[in-house]
């Protein structure tokens, strides 16, 4: 896909994320008894309940069977969250349907090879600095902070200001 020096976010009513890489810097915390954790960057939760504040549909879409990221979503309030899902499109389909969208009303921001046919299908596909080369192929717009440092914050932010959104904030929406 070719890229523009800025698509059109404007157009976005709903913004679905992958996990691992995006809202996680990719890492995989084991500790000694095998549990595994993620680490989340706390500005881009802060762009994502903006979002929900405005209006905006969001999901979370990721192939990883963590229960850690149900839990960071609960907590950011974002009610669809599909985990261990291998069939991401299908899902985002049902999504946009549910929500009464098109696909081409959804940005997706993606980093690997799981996520080229979400990218592929939606409006305006993202991918994150630090994203496999594929990704950033497939991509019209790459973020310029890598996923789990800030990408998913710096996505909110276009989407909110291309909808005439200031820099407010309401803590009682956490």
């Amino acid at each position: 896909m070719s890229r523009s020096p800025q698509p059109d976010f404007s157009k976005v009513r709903a913004l679905i994320l992958d996990s691992d890489g995006v809202l996680t810097d990719g890492g995989v915390y084991i500790t000694a008894s095998g549990e595994q954790s993620r680490r989340f960057d706390i500005k881009d939760g802060l762009g994502l309940v903006r979002l929900r504040e405005h209006g905006f549909h969001l999901a979370i879409i990721s192939a990883s069977p963590i229960p850690v990221v149900e839990h960071r979503a609960r907590q950011l309030g974002i009610n669809d969250v599909y985990v261990d899902e291998k069939r991401k499109l299908e899902r985002a389909q049902e999504l946009v349907e549910k929500w009464g969208l098109s696909i081409e009303a959804v940005a997706y921001i993606g980093d690997d090879l799981a996520d080229l046919q979400m990218l592929a299908a939606v409006g305006l596909p993202i991918a994150v600095s630090d994203a496999t080369d594929s990704a950033i192929e497939a991509a019209a717009y790459v973020t310029k902070k890598p996923g789990g440092f800030g990408a998913v914050r710096e996505v909110c932010d276009l989407i909110l200001q291309a909808h005439g959104h200031t820099a407010s904030f309401n803590p009682s929406a956490i």
